[in-house]
């Protein structure tokens, strides 16, 4: 038995597989390594009655997930469920690997992660070209939901919301100045309390405010990342996966075509490629 896992800062997707079907999928909250301790991701571990029940039966685990840029990071997530799963051999990647192999396959290319957090690369067919991008919810992720509820709060607190969003905003959340700094300043993961205004953003995408702050961010996002890299790897294909990405692809593409850039494969969740491509080779 195999597992794939795909995390984002939020939700994790898992695909437990045996004989070559899906026998199991599911999803947790997500790990990061960057966020969470392994006393945290144990104890994730042992909430699902799936994993509890076939973790003696699993050999290969595949996790894919914010914040395993590193041989450490990677290493922290592996112990884990080394400790876990008693008799399974794992490996922790970045998601950005996940998304190349969901979007681009064997093909050589650049991808990028628009969703909670955002992220690009070039991939050679074969492994991700390091970079100086991944930065995280506080000096990156631009054109992210993180990014996105990071403006939205902002404008709330200092009145430049049009009367029409606030009130929305209001109706739908406890918001006051005072809940926003003790969410933001004084909890745990403040990157999920911005990425928690995703469905009211895209339930109010139509509204001109929100329209602009999303392209807004796509654009930021294509300046940061994609520029850079077109220029570095002219004539390269582009794939994307995450839920911006998915959700705004016509803004997507018209930020890219702003800039000469063609926007390739889009895709929200990489998990059920990952899971065909794993096992063809298992």
């Amino acid at each position: 038995m195999i597992v794939i896992i795909f995390s984002g800062s939020r939700y994790a997707d898992w695909r437990l597989a045996d004989k070559g079907q899906v026998i199991y999928g599911f999803r947790t909250s997500g790990i990061n390594s960057y966020l969470q301790d392994e006393r945290y991701i144990n104890q994730l571990l042992n909430k699902d009655t799936n994993l509890i029940y076939n973790a003696e039966k699993i050999k290969k685990i595949y996790f894919f997930g914010a914040g395993v840029s590193s041989k450490e990071r990677q290493k922290k997530i592996e112990n884990v469920f080394h400790k876990f799963f008693k008799n399974a051999k794992a490996k922790a990647n970045h998601d950005i690997f996940a998304s190349a192999i969901a979007t681009l396959g064997d093909e050589s290319g650049i991808v990028g992660i628009i969703g909670s957090g955002s992220n690009a690369a070039y991939y050679n067919g074969k492994k991700i070209q390091p970079n100086n991008f991944g930065l995280g919810y506080i000096l990156g992720d631009e054109g992210s939901t993180n990014w996105i509820g990071k403006k939205l709060l902002k404008d709330f607190l200092t009145d430049n919301l049009p009367p029409v969003i606030r009130e929305k905003l209001l109706l739908e959340y406890d918001l006051d100045r005072k809940a926003i700094f003790e969410r933001i300043y004084h909890h745990p993961n403040p990157n999920l309390y911005l990425t928690s205004f995703s469905e009211f953003i895209f339930e109010n995408k139509e509204e001109l405010y929100i329209n602009n702050l999303i392209k807004k961010g796509l654009d930021a996002y294509v300046k940061t990342y994609l520029i850079p890299l077109a220029e570095e790897h002219p004539d390269s294909k582009f794939g994307f996966t995450g839920s911006v990405a998915n959700n705004y692809p016509e803004l997507l593409k018209a930020a890219a075509e702003n800039h000469h850039i063609k926007v390739g494969t889009i895709i929200k969740d990489p998990i059920q490629q990952l899971v065909k491509y794993y096992l063809k080779i298992n």
